[in-house]
């Protein structure tokens, strides 16, 4: 299950998220397996998350998002995005 937050600043501060990773990708649609859990704050961005055989999720930005180890999905970039993303 797919869990989104909107956390205030003093809670990304204390994840740290600003020291994460940045990835960024155009706009496409591709299919997606989580090998372990992924935590990511959206910087930039529109997208849908359809889990296989779940429904679609829509991710914008100031989303804290939490993908749970062995999650297969489609993802589906609707406006180009950024993100900064921490494993594990």
């Amino acid at each position: 299950m797919i869990t989104i937050t909107r956390p205030e600043k003093t809670e990304l501060a204390k994840l740290g998220v600003k020291s994460w990773p940045i990835w960024q990708k155009e706009i496409s649609t591709f299919h997606w397996h989580y090998d372990e859990r992924e935590t990511c704050y959206i910087l930039e961005g529109d997208i849908t998350v359809t889990p296989d055989g779940g429904k679609p999720v829509s991710i914008k930005p100031g989303d804290l998002v939490v993908f749970p180890a062995g999650m297969s999905c489609e993802w589906k970039i609707s406006a180009p995005v950024r993100k900064h993303y921490q494993f594990g």
